[in-house]
């Protein structure tokens, strides 16, 4: 599991992203679960995900961030990852940001894609 902490801070809410190979919904599920397992990422707000299959099936959650699975889910497109999930964990802090969560999202995609992409 690649995963990076504190990367978005942004008044009061904590960003950090995490990823790995998947082959299936089964091993998505999987990941959520060994993410969760973390206490700190067990108590998150939300953890927004989107995987794009091999065969181009794309799979996403949102975690009550209504639209964030869906961004995550356009990088991976574009960026032509497959049979990879991507996990945008938030932690809220207090005061709604607006569209800004979904630029921070972006930002988190980018940041691990930078740090772990081919």
């Amino acid at each position: 599991m690649n995963q990076l902490t504190g990367v978005i801070s942004d008044r009061g809410s904590k960003y950090a992203v995490s990823g790995g190979p998947v082959a299936d919904r089964a091993e998505i599920e999987g990941f959520l679960k060994a993410l969760k397992r973390d206490k700190k990422f067990a108590k998150a707000t939300h953890n927004t995900w989107a995987a794009l299959m091999s065969d181009g099936t794309p799979l996403k959650g949102d975690d009550g961030e209504s639209g964030a699975g869906m961004v995550i889910l356009r990088m991976l497109e574009r960026a032509n990852i497959r049979d990879h999930v991507i996990v945008v964990t938030r932690w809220y802090g207090g005061k709604h940001l607006g569209g800004d969560r979904f630029r921070h999202v972006q930002d988190c995609v980018r940041a691990y894609l930078d740090r772990f992409g081919d």
